[in-house]
């Protein structure tokens, strides 16, 4: 796969990175290094709620117009939050990339903020909270990573506290923006018909003269917390539950391993995960596991939804396979078969615009530089047996963390299992 990969770092510090791809779209987005977890308790929710506001009515454009306007392009608009990132992008035919970093310049650069907007606004993020409420196969996650991280920021949930949103208006957002959206935080990045050197001279008009304090906060690292069970009681048919352990840094050498020890526990449907307690005990319709990784640290979860009579024994199943993975080694025939996964899912990404902008601007912001296809199955291929037996026995050294959302009494939960002894 030729490598076309351009980068300029603009005199004000943004980078911008693009990948030349013969195609008649491009997808193009503005990223910024900041999310729920660069907020305070008295401010959480703040990079979310600024995120909307960025389409609510510039000096020049109202948020009808704009939203028009995106529509005109055709193509496809969005944007989104997490604990370490906001970004904002589109993909739209090559001839309309001019159109469009003049209408995401000017969002970025010239957004009112206006009180009535923000007061608007307010109430739409309050039905996004109460959506995921209302959705428990999404609020278990929130739930779980508040006992994983405890007081520390990557255990606030993106959306924010209920009263602390309830209670915010444009001079905070505006204040948090300034404050938080300055030029070494933000990669701009491109992939298809794109033109490089245009794309940059575009950006420099828009945003050369963007400038911010440097705050210079560092991100502190969470703590290593002793593993905590929790029970939330909710009316509910099914219990939820998720099960996990503290994992590794998104930079981690150890990266490519993790991965593959991910996708042989639970990452698809020939995992230990899904054939076990799936597949032979029948007890769960979804069950999987994930890896949530971060610039410092991590984790490894596992979710699935089961009936409350049966929580104990899918429990007890659960940390059976999770040592099994720990105390033998794996075959290389099921790690040749992880690898031939993992690796058909990055070079099936590849076939997506959108899917290439977001990886090398998550490179980017993550490495620093270009990590190509080639390196990424290189790493892949480099991983024997003895990796995921060593890393598993680190990993899942310590008893497990874990939530139960569901219609039981705490007296019926037995976690002894999820000890690992």
């Amino acid at each position: 796969m030729a490598n076309s990969y351009q980068k300029t770092v603009l005199d004000n510090g943004i980078r911008i990175v693009t990948e030349k791809i013969p195609s008649r779209t491009v997808s193009a987005g503005i990223w910024v290094d900041v999310g729920a977890r660069d907020e305070q308790p008295d401010n959480n929710g703040s990079a979310h709620f600024v995120e909307h506001m960025l389409f609510k009515g510039t000096t020049s454009r109202t948020a009808q117009e704009i939203a028009q306007e995106f529509d005109t392009l055709g193509g496809m608009s969005n944007a989104f939050t997490s604990g370490e990132t906001t970004s904002y992008y589109a993909t739209v035919l090559d001839d309309q990339m001019e159109r469009l970093i003049g209408l995401m310049g000017d969002i970025f650069q010239n957004s009112l903020f206006a009180e009535e907007e923000v007061v608007r606004e307010r109430e739409v993020v309050l039905q996004e909270m109460s959506m995921v409420e209302d959705t428990p196969d999404d609020r278990i996650h929130e739930l779980f990573t508040g006992g994983l991280w405890g007081e520390h920021p990557l255990g606030y949930t993106v959306l924010g506290r209920r009263e602390v949103v309830a209670a915010m208006d444009s001079a905070g957002l505006r204040e948090y923006m300034r404050q938080q959206y300055t030029p070494e935080k933000i990669v701009i990045a491109a992939s298809g018909n794109v033109d490089h050197a245009q794309f940059c001279h575009l950006w420099q008009e828009q945003m050369g003269s963007l400038m911010g304090p440097n705050t210079g906060t560092r991100r502190q690292p969470p703590p290593v917390l002793a593993p905590v069970r929790k029970l939330h009681k909710k009316n509910l048919e099914q219990a939820h539950l998720v099960l996990g352990s503290y994992g590794l840094p998104i930079v981690a050498p150890e990266r490519y391993t993790l991965y593959l020890l991910h996708v042989l526990l639970g990452g698809n449907m020939s995992s230990r995960l899904f054939q076990e307690v799936r597949e032979k005990a029948g007890l769960a319709y979804s069950i999987y596991s994930y890896l949530s990784s971060f610039t410092d640290s991590g984790y490894l979860g596992v979710y699935l939804g089961v009936d409350p009579a049966v929580v104990n024994k899918a429990m007890a199943l659960v940390a059976r396979e999770i040592k099994a993975l720990r105390q033998s080694s794996v075959s290389n025939d099921l790690l040749s078969r992880a690898k031939d996964y993992a690796k058909a899912g990055i070079f099936l990404s590849a076939e997506n615009m959108e899917s290439r902008m977001t990886r090398i601007a998550r490179n980017e912001l993550t490495f620093g530089r270009y990590v190509s296809f080639d390196e990424v199955a290189e790493g892949f291929d480099q991983v024997r047996p003895e990796d995921i037996a060593e890393l598993a026995a680190r990993l899942f050294s310590k008893p497990l963390f874990a939530t139960v959302l569901g219609p039981l009494k705490a007296k019926e939960l037995d976690w002894r299992s999820l000890d690992l002894e």
